[in-house]
């Protein structure tokens, strides 16, 4: 600032500063950012006497400004004002973060035409002034255009460096204060989306004669991308579905919830309960709707209790455990097609099927539990069929909690994938 900012100042000095004096106090109270911008621009209009002022934001991640508001021109349709910061005085000005007057706008080669030739106003004269935030980093420009009564004093140029360091600084807060006002709203929406996808989840384990069945999931965000579900079918059967999306988070939830829907739908209409016609139809519906970088590994299968029998059919779902109790061994089953969401053609395998002696059990779990990194590497499937074989008399669900809690002791990571788990086991 000049030596003669606050010396022998004449009346119009010291009523300009009254002026940035006012504006630097309402900046303080303004809570909304275009209503802020709009002070900012009305304060220079104010003590720069000029026609018009318009205000760019920084968008330091695109690298580009942009004004949302102009003032002292008449509507001309335009809503936002775009352009590169390698462009332009007000580009020149963040990039070199000082103060630029330009005399004689039209002679100048940094000057950008297109934007007066949008708004159809006829720039003469430019003072132009970056806005410096708390952290001296650059968060916008100001411009002052055509001064009415002749050129920009050396005055002015100490007035609107006062003013930028006071818009600066009010600006930058009013950025922080809506990041903040969007990260509260993203973590309500997500707290719905948690409550929406957990309410999916079967509220207890089923009661089946002659067989313990439990399912769990945990995920790794507030949403996840695995479930869980079982379904009750009027012939006495359980319709038993565990499936994983690509990713964890709001989109893999909306995918699963989806995949879920269309197997009730298609078991709760059929009468045949055709697996491989079934998981042929959904795959071929998901292939439509999802993009290329998404897919769902799925397991759905059909539990007879009465014949002591689970149908299946696994869409790249694996790996499927089934523990023999009479030669105290785990075998593993194999999947009858690819993922889900992949080649809308796909051909599924005429489904699998697992008959059940007392002890026996099915092993499902999401490949969250197998690739969680401890200390000595990946937990791993030996280590997850190990515990099941030495715990085999503990009931299904206590089976899920100790192998989770052997991952936990395992390791000193935190958990970065979902997990999602059911043990069928026959009493």
């Amino acid at each position: 600032m000049s030596p003669h900012a606050f010396s022998g100042a004449p009346d119009e000095q010291i009523r300009d500063l009254k002026r940035l004096l006012d504006v630097t106090r309402h900046l303080g109270a303004t809570v909304d950012l275009v209503r802020l911008l709009d002070r900012i621009a009305e304060a220079a209009l104010a003590v720069l006497n000029c026609e018009r002022a318009t205000v760019f934001t920084y968008d330091r991640s695109k690298e580009e400004l942009c004004s949302r508001v102009a003032t002292g021109v008449a509507d001309s349709g335009l809503t936002e004002i775009r352009f590169p910061v390698t462009r332009g005085i007000a580009g020149e000005s963040v990039r070199t973060g000082t103060v630029i007057e330009v005399p004689d706008a039209y002679a100048d080669p940094n000057f950008n035409r297109d934007i007066d030739r949008a708004s159809g106003f006829r720039t003469r004269n430019i003072l132009t002034c970056p806005l410096w935030g708390h952290d001296n980093s650059v968060v916008g420009v100001i411009q002052a255009l055509n001064k009415k009564d002749g050129a920009f004093t050396p005055w002015d140029h100490d007035l609107i460096e006062i003013l930028g360091a006071q818009a600066g600084v009010a600006l930058q807060r009013q950025f922080l204060l809506d990041e903040f006002a969007t990260k509260q709203r993203m973590e309500y929406d997500l707290n719905v989306a948690r409550d929406i996808q957990q309410a999916l989840l079967p509220k207890s384990n089923p009661q089946i004669p002659g067989f313990d069945v439990a399912g769990w999931n945990k995920p790794a965000d507030a949403t996840g991308g695995d479930c869980f579900d079982f379904m009750p079918l009027k012939d006495g059967s359980l319709a038993v579905t565990i499936a994983d999306a690509t990713g964890h988070g709001i989109g893999p939830a909306l995918i699963i919830a989806q995949t879920r829907a269309l197997f009730r739908a298609a078991i709760y209409n059929g009468h045949d309960h055709d697996l491989a016609g079934v998981v042929t139809a959904i795959n071929e519906l998901l292939c439509h709707d999802l993009p290329d970088d998404r897919f769902i590994t799925a397991f759905f299968g059909l539990l007879a209790p009465g014949e002591r029998r689970l149908t299946y059919s696994s869409a790249g779902h694996g790996p499927i455990i089934a523990y023999r109790a009479q030669s105290d061994s785990m075998e593993e089953l194999p999947a009858q097609g690819l993922p889900l969401g992949i080649l809308p053609d796909a051909v599924y395998e005429a489904p699998g099927i697992m008959s059940f002696a007392p002890g026996d059990m099915m092993v499902l779990f999401t490949d969250g539990f197998y690739e969680w990194q401890t200390r000595e590497g990946q937990f791993g499937q030996p280590r997850v069929e190990s515990l099941i074989r030495r715990n085999r008399e503990r009931p299904a669900a206590d089976l899920i909690q100790l192998v989770y809690q052997a991952i936990l002791d395992a390791t000193e990571r935190p958990q970065t994938d979902d997990l999602t788990a059911i043990i069928i086991k026959k009493t």
